[in-house]
């Protein structure tokens, strides 16, 4: 699960920050030709931008340290949401379910769990 998480959340971040230099991109535009609202969106792609990052960085260290990689994932991928929610359309699922991944993996076995491995025979 630690693999997938790492994997999730690198292509999750990078998505996010394609969409929001896309969101930056069409804020630009907009305000080039005066429509109302185009700082608005630039302003929420800048910072759209940094959840991209963080996402990026929680998918980096997702092997090492799963529960922080999925602190930092779920917070790229909501933050990013609600920031440009459509611009994070592709990039923010990816990080949510990676860094859910991170923290299954990354839990902590508590003192009364009993660990059982079946170890498979063979018949003769």
């Amino acid at each position: 699960m630690k693999t997938a998480a790492l994997v999730l959340g690198i292509i999750g971040g990078i998505g996010g920050f394609i969409g929001a230099i896309i969101a930056l991109a069409i804020g630009g535009i907009g305000s080039a030709f005066g429509s109302s609202g185009a700082n608005t969106v630039m302003g929420l792609a800048w910072i759209a931008i940094p959840f991209a990052l963080v996402g990026i960085i929680g998918g980096a260290i997702a092997i090492a340290k799963p529960t922080a990689a999925g602190i930092l994932m779920l917070i790229g991928g909501i933050g990013g949401i609600i920031a440009i929610s459509v611009g994070f359309i592709f990039g923010g699922p990816l990080l949510i379910i990676g860094g859910i991944l991170a923290l299954v993996a990354g839990r902590k076995i508590k003192k009364g769990d009993v660990i059982v491995e079946e170890k498979l025979s063979v018949q003769k």
